[in-house]
């Protein structure tokens, strides 16, 4: 079988976007009984809301086009405790975080379709660029057909109960194809607007973010190199990553790039590209989209970014939900706290936190 039991009533979350939009359309037009559903995630008196009112009341718009009814819920507690928290605390430690795959794992698949199953649908789906594909075993996820726009890296952490009851109607498509279709469903939707990456950063800047929110993550500190020895001072550790550049005003005779960051010391380690790369990490919190964990060593493409280039290693499982992944090839920019998504193929295996770079100077 190539895709989960169809169903007869569908949730769909909507954004008030394009994608979501053709998402519900597509699933109007083959006769299911289909509701609108958007959560209010951030609505607190002396901030702007999320989503604000012009998504909502783009979703309510494209419902009421498709004749179809539209709930708005409230999921506030659960976001700040799930994914706000979390990414704060993340950058505390000295780790960048990606609250989009905790976000899709616990708000949208989690809190989202309990309340969508409670209304008596029988699947949620999304505008997501990722396809979901039955087998024997279960149900498989797999990279969407639009190789730019594939979205299954921010899935990958999706059990398979959540799987059996999501649904993916773009996965086939591409962009073009998608804003094709709205405009054919003349919906109500800005066609070339992209949604926000982290949807609660309204000016797409999460320093700015921090500085309101957790100040405590901005504290100047140490700029050294390998050695300990002194180059300059940072601006507080939340705002560097692995593998940056720019923004370091350190004057040297070759660039310089952050090697590491060292919460214990709030501390940025810099040094020049011959010492960025690393060819091993290990990574925590190792989810299978199978649901049954490896306990053999096996070959796998990862990536260690949403964007990264997929690249080919070998895996470890060690205790726990713990494993070593080694690299053919050196990476220049393995980030503690961001997730690595294993494939094989077009099939996701699953992912986990990487919690530490290895082969390394430091």
């Amino acid at each position: 079988m190539t895709g989960p039991t169809a169903p007869r009533k569908v949730a769909v979350a909507l954004s008030g976007g394009v994608d979501s939009a053709v998402a519900a359309a597509r699933l109007v037009e083959k006769g299911l009984e289909v509701a609108g559903m958007t959560l209010r995630l951030r609505a607190k008196p002396d901030e702007p809301p999320v989503p604000g009112p012009e998504a909502i009341a783009r979703a309510g718009s494209v419902s009421s086009h498709l004749d179809i009814p539209f709930h708005v819920l409230d999921a506030q507690e659960a976001f700040q405790r799930d994914v706000i928290d979390y990414f704060v605390a993340e950058y505390a430690a000295g780790r960048t975080p990606n609250p989009c795959v905790r976000c899709n794992r616990f708000i949208r698949f989690g809190l989202l379709m309990e309340r969508a199953l409670a209304l008596g649908a029988d699947a949620l789906a999304t505008g997501h660029y990722a396809r979901i594909r039955r087998i024997d075993e279960g149900y498989q996820l797999l990279r969407g057909c639009d190789a730019n726009k594939d979205q299954s890296y921010f899935l990958h952490a999706l059990t398979q109960e959540q799987l059996a009851r999501a649904r993916f109607p773009l996965g086939r498509l591409t962009k073009v194809e998608v804003r094709r279709l709205a405009r054919r469903y003349a919906l109500p939707v800005e066609l070339h607007a992209e949604s926000q990456d982290v949807c609660f950063l309204l000016d797409g800047d999460y320093r700015t973010f921090l500085a309101q929110h957790a100040p405590e993550t901005l504290r100047p500190g140490p700029i050294r190199d390998a050695s300990g020895r002194l180059l300059g001072e940072h601006h507080g550790l939340a705002a560097y990553t692995i593998g940056q550049r720019k923004g370091l005003n350190i004057s040297a005779a070759e660039p310089l790039y952050v090697l590491a960051l060292r919460p214990e010391e709030n501390a940025v380690i810099v040094g020049t590209a011959n010492e960025l790369g690393r060819d091993q990490c290990s990574v925590e919190d190792m989810h299978y989209v199978s649901g049954e964990a490896r306990q053999q060593p096996f070959r796998a493409e990862a990536q260690i970014r949403y964007r990264a280039r997929p690249a080919p290693v070998r895996v470890n499982p060690m205790s726990g939900q713990r494993v070593e992944v080694h690299f053919d090839q050196p990476q220049r920019d393995i980030t503690p706290g961001q997730f690595l998504v294993l494939y094989q193929g077009d099939v996701v295996l699953g992912g986990g936190t990487i919690c530490e770079a290895q082969n390394s100077v430091l």
